[in-house]
């Protein structure tokens, strides 16, 4: 099974589809797997999996805010404000 770390720049509408199935309410703090890169910097992710491939995706403001924002239709008429989806800020 191939590993990859994948940071919130690099996610593709595949990765963030799994995010979202996996995590629809947010993840919490105990979902979180924390690592030293080579640099000895401490990483946080959540994982998601596929057949093939197992994915660290790298937490931050900026995934929840992707997660927040996915299938989140912009050019609606009926002013209906977006569902609350209980993430926390984690950086």
């Amino acid at each position: 099974m191939i590993r990859k770390i994948v940071d919130y720049q690099k996610l593709n509408q595949n990765i963030l589809n799994l995010l979202v199935e996996k995590f629809p309410d947010g993840y919490d703090d105990d979902q979180i797997i924390s690592f030293r890169n080579t640099k000895n910097e401490i990483i946080e992710a959540v994982e998601v999996k596929t057949t093939d491939t197992i994915y660290l995706v790298k937490v931050g403001k900026r995934l929840v805010q992707a997660m927040q924002d996915f299938g989140i239709d912009t050019d609606t008429d009926d002013n209906t404000p977006p569902p609350e989806t209980g993430f926390n800020d984690l950086d």
